[in-house]
């Protein structure tokens, strides 16, 4: 006997005790699956019989079978069952959860279990209780399905349950197999040129022979419809034989809408009302044969409410659905699907004031839907409308997944005329409703342990103690949240040198790449400033069109944890209108096809944002060092006039001197006075991302040229990052460059960065580390303290380990790479500071802050 069940599904054992549920379940079901009343009982209180405990048992059965439920999980129910008030519980379970309750009846007769519980030891609990509860199931075998089970599957004998073979169907909802890419295409409503026209954008070529249609397709690609084929437009009947064509064929998926499905009920003569354009479409059809009308009526009523798939990444309902829906089967889904949600009310043209469900959305799969006209394709937590009214005189919008590419095509007249004015008027604002749902982040997204899954690497742990501190900086320090799309990321130093009287040189640099069989690298001047993030636009309106920002500007620039640069807003403003120009000049706006850019620099003088750190840590030091140990030589000076041997403490003050005196020197050469915009000096050295673009993509030597032409429109302000392309095949290539940083370094500068030539580059172990600082022997006095070369304290510190530096860089790189990628997918703001948050929380981890 096959028994074929719903893949997601609450199934139901029913029988009396010794009937064979529980063998049947071990041998049908994994153990996972099963949800015994025993077993429940032995859980809370250690003797899977002690009746003393039903309630307790049950209570936690209950909730295991909700748990289950709510996470899509198939759940079989291991109890007797017999009784109506038992079933009852759990049919609301799967009602709740939008899934079908099936059973499978053991009605196997009294003697034989009986029989079976007198060799069950801990079952002896006389012939009565098996009596009663064999009657109670055969009392209740005619009502089974009237209480809300979908079918019902009976076993008589033995040998009947030995010979079953459980089959898992899909429900039809399930296209998780089908990973695309496809075309989807908003409310056609019966515009059967501009659907024709649109698929010849989208590549796709119509043909028609009489009243046959044949599509050539492209790539592979598949179309899918969301819905409201007919009514309002003049080429209803074309539209549903292309389209039904295409389903039949393979080539195109499509959910009903509600227009389709009142279609459906006034073909088969119910009592409609003929309003909103389905007088029209009945006229329309009312020409046509007999059996096409029949034909019409099944293919729209055999459509189902809702398509997931890619493995559930792509949610397709003609009216939106609620994360709890998805993939699920019930009335209450597909009511859902078909109308949306309203608050009960009209408005004054007396149509339903609808609830806005997706801005409560939070799924990880993207919904895609229609049944509300919009201007413009409306993208809001990832959801995206694509009714944009074509029969209004609007667009027919088709959505590219997975590439999320908008092509539309304009209506070639008004054909019907809106009970509610569309487009509706121009907001005085270029904010988007997703901007406005983004005014206010909801603490729930970043507080917590959470575990972050990036393309380049997944289940970042950001632990909850560290997320508190990020929220303690990014609540009371951070810039406009809209603004802050990305955080830089920490990087490592080599390792330690083995060169003698130094602690770190290119040499373990390189092989550091080699041993990753990386055959070029890039090696950039490290400038000793302040880690700055530009985010540039083009005009004002682009910062709140793109960003949403309430305040109209020209952009922003930050520091790696997110503060403002400039508290002078006068400044910043002169500051980003040099850069807009300077982008104007060099043609970055029309190579990138962008109206903003975010860049990675560095803004100079170091002193320009680290002043009080100069005023209360370094100046201090320095002098207080200088003034003391000039004292000290001074004293042990004339102390050798009087006592012999103290040529040793002589030389060791002398060399603490000229340590001070250099760790002085360090410092004083990255900073300067700043009184106007001409003094400070900005070196960007990647250019991160553009509107579509997220340019990782591309080799260092790629934003070395796009930056160089940058910078050579404003020499003043513009600082290009002087570079050198290594190549290990070369023999000379590697001690050129070694000779560029030991001349560097030399004059006293920081030192220089050494970079796989493409922006992510596979290791032996993945994603290698994107870039490895060496920093010069003088700039380190800076990090180390002004001693650290003398021999003693050099030792000792050659024991640094950087193995939990370069795990905080891969985190950080991956997790500010997965924030631009979401930003420019225009993914809601908190996905995108989810990952902003995460890099800003790994901050607080415990790492040696030297390295």
């Amino acid at each position: 006997m096959n028994i074929s069940i719903p893949e997601l599904s609450l199934v139901l054992l029913v029988g009396p005790s010794g009937s064979g549920k529980s063998s049947f379940a071990r041998k049908h079901f994994l153990p996972t699956e099963v949800v015994s009343s025993d077993f429940c009982r032995a859980l809370v209180s250690d003797n899977e019989n002690d009746q003393s405990a039903t309630g307790d048992a049950f209570d936690l059965l209950h909730e295991i079978v909700r748990k289950r439920l709510a996470r899509g999980r198939l759940t079989v129910v291991d109890a007797t069952n017999v009784q109506p008030e038992a079933r009852k519980s759990l049919i609301a379970l799967a009602k709740e959860f939008h899934l079908f309750a099936e059973a499978i009846i053991f009605d196997l007769s009294e003697r034989v279990c009986q029989d079976r519980n007198v060799l069950r030891p801990d079952r002896q609990f006389g012939p009565h209780v098996i009596r009663n509860q064999s009657q109670q199931l055969r009392r209740s075998l005619r009502g089974l399905e009237r209480e809300g089970i979908r079918h019902v599957f009976k076993l008589s004998s033995p040998e009947d349950v030995d010979s079953v073979i459980i089959e898992r169907h899909p429900l039809w909802n399930n296209k998780k197999s089908e990973h695309g890419p496809f075309d989807i295409v908003g409310d056609v409503h019966g515009c059967f040129d501009e659907l024709v026209e649109l698929m010849g954008q989208l590549g796709y070529l119509v043909n028609q022979q009489n009243d046959e249609y044949s599509v050539s397709t492209p790539n592979g690609r598949k179309l899918v419809f969301v819905g409201d084929l007919v009514d309002r437009g003049p080429g209803t009947v074309k539209v549903l034989r292309l389209v039904s064509s295409m389903v039949h064929s393979g080539q195109a998926f499509c959910v009903p809408g509600n227009h389709d499905m009142k279609l459906v009920k006034a073909l088969r003569g119910r009592d409609v009302k003929r309003t909103h354009g389905l007088a029209e479409t009945m006229e329309q059809l009312g020409q046509e044969s007999e059996a096409f009308r029949i034909e019409v009526a099944k293919f729209l009523d055999g459509l189902v409410s809702h398509y997931v798939f890619d493995d559930g990444k792509l949610v397709v309902a003609h009216a939106g659905l609620k994360e709890s829906m998805h993939g699920r089967g019930s009335g209450a889904v597909r009511e859902f699907a078909l109308f949306g949600e309203t608050t009960g009310e009209t408005d004054e043209f007396g149509l339903p004031v609808r609830y806005n469900w997706a801005a409560d959305y939070r799924g990880k799969a993207l919904l895609v839907y229609g049944h509300t006209p919009v201007p413009e394709p409306l993208f809001l937590n990832n959801t995206v409308n694509l009714d944009t009214g074509c029969v209004f005189g609007g667009q027919l919008t088709a959505l590219r997944y997975p590439e999320r590419e908008i092509v539309s095509v304009k209506a070639d007249r008004t054909y019907y005329e809106p009970a509610r004015p569309f487009p509706p008027e121009e907001p005085a604002t270029q904010r988007l409703l997703q901007h406005a749902q983004d005014d206010v982040l909801d603490l729930a997204d970043v507080v917590g342990k959470r575990l972050i899954d990036t393309r380049l690497k997944p289940k970042i742990t950001i632990r909850e103690e560290n997320a508190i501190a990020a929220l303690e900086v990014m609540s009371r320090f951070a810039s406009d949240p809209k603004w802050l799309i990305y955080l830089p990321p920490t990087m490592s130093p080599t390792e330690t040198s083995k060169h003698e009287n130094i602690l770190e040189h290119p040499d373990e640099a390189f092989a550091f790449y080699r041993k990753e069989g990386i055959s070029t690298v890039v090696c950039e001047q490290k400038h000793m400033g302040s880690r700055a993030i530009l985010v540039l636009c083009k005009d004002e309106a682009v910062s709140q069109k793109r960003f949403g920002v309430v305040k109209a500007s020209l952009g922003t620039i930050y520091t790696r944890t997110g503060r403002r640069f400039f508290t002078d807003d006068e400044l910043e403003r002169q500051f980003l209108n040099r850069l807009r120009v300077a982008a104007e000049e060099s043609g970055l706006w029309d190579e990138l096809g962008t109206d903003w850019l975010c860049l990675d620099c560095e803004l100079m003088p170091w002193s320009a944002k680290a002043q009080e750190l100069l005023q209360k840590q370094y100046a201090p030091v320095g002098n207080a060092g200088v003034h003391a140990l000039k004292a000290e030589d001074a004293v042990i000076a004339q102390a050798m006039l009087r006592v012999p041997g103290l040529e040793v403490l002589s030389s060791h003050t002398a060399e603490r001197l000229d340590a001070i005196k250099h760790y002085t020197r360090a410092y004083r050469q990255y900073c300067w006075p700043v009184s106007s915009l001409d003094d400070l000096k900005l070196a960007p050295f990647h250019l991160l991302a553009s509107e579509d673009a997220v340019h990782t993509d591309k080799p260092h030597t790629w934003h070395m040229e796009m930056i160089g032409k940058f910078c050579a429109a404003d020499k003043g302000l513009l600082f290009p990052t002087p570079f050198q392309i290594v190549d290990f095949q070369d023999e000379q290539s590697v001690p050129n460059a070694v000779a560029w940083w030991t001349e560097m370094t030399s004059r006293g500068g920081e030192g220089m960065v050494v970079k796989p030539l493409n922006f992510i580059t596979e290791g032996k172990r993945g994603v290698t580390q994107p870039a490895i600082k060496c920093r010069g022997p003088e700039y380190l006095r800076i990090i180390y303290g002004p001693e650290y070369l003398l021999p003693a304290n050099l030792e000792r510190l050659r024991s640094r380990n950087v193995g939990a530096k370069r795990s905080l860089a891969s985190r950080e790189f991956a997790l500010g790479i997965e924030a631009l990628e979401r930003f420019v997918r225009k993914e809601p703001l908190r996905l995108t500071h989810e990952c902003v948050f995460g890099v800003l929380a790994l901050e607080s981890e415990p790492v040696d802050p030297r390295l």
